[in-house]
């Protein structure tokens, strides 16, 4: 038996995306959704969220999507005081990771502030597989006993992990009917696996701030209306 866990990024986002992951979450297969904690929508995801006890939420960590919750993190910024764009900090040399680590914890205090208790964290972009902020994962994780998405490219001590799979390539083309069917070929019986989605519905926020628009309301209509094949169990 595989146990799945379909989890939606970008929760708070938009109310678009909300709406969204809601709906492929009561209506659908997902499970799970990580928020972030800086966007416009975040206050409407934490009320839905508490709407809907049975869906999972972990935290999904920025800093390539904004603004930071924090105003004095000066190596995370550009010039207008937005998170820098991921091609500047995908080596991690220019950001301290002082700043990095008090912003990351503001992120996860404000969850835990409006009454949500994270399952797990990952990060847009999976900015938190970068090497060089290791160290902060690290701290991150035990300090909250969190487990981390499994998307590191190596081997990492003192972060436990979320599942045993993780599944990137829902998405875009390859976001398809047949998609869940195929998956008992793709990993070992008894493993736990992650399937990252992006479900939402199309609001001027998404269609003025996402390269990622038309192929979220796709999801969302695939994850409402497919069944999981036998074999496979939500976690």
């Amino acid at each position: 038996m595989i146990q799945l866990i379909v989890n939606a990024d970008d929760f708070g986002y938009s109310r678009g995306i909300n709406f969204g992951i809601i709906d492929a979450h009561k209506r659908g297969i997902l499970n799970s959704a990580t928020m972030m904690m800086n966007m416009p929508g975040m206050r409407h995801a934490v009320e839905l969220a508490k709407e809907n006890p049975n869906l999972q939420v972990g935290i999904h960590l920025v800093l390539t999507c904004g603004r930071p919750i924090l105003t004095d993190v000066p190596s995370l910024v550009d010039d207008n005081g937005n998170f820098k764009r991921l091609s500047e900090v995908k080596e991690g040399n220019e950001i301290s990771l002082d700043d990095l680590e008090r912003e990351w914890t503001a992120q996860l205090e404000l969850l835990l502030e409006n009454g949500i208790q994270p399952t797990h964290f990952d990060s847009h972009h999976h900015v938190h597989t970068i090497p060089a902020f290791l160290p902060v994962v690290q701290k991150i994780a035990k300090k909250y006993n969190l487990s981390a998405r499994n998307y590191f490219k190596e081997q990492v001590n003192d972060v436990r992990l979320f599942t045993d799979v993780f599944l990137d390539d829902f998405y875009g083309e390859t976001a398809t009917y047949d998609y869940f069917e195929k998956i008992p070929s793709r990993v070992q019986d008894g493993q736990i696996v992650e399937v990252m989605c992006h479900p939402g519905y199309l609001d001027k926020a998404i269609l003025s701030g996402s390269s990622y628009a038309m192929d979220r309301v796709k999801e969302t209509e695939i994850l409402t209306t497919i069944s999981l094949p036998e074999g496979i169990v939500l976690l």
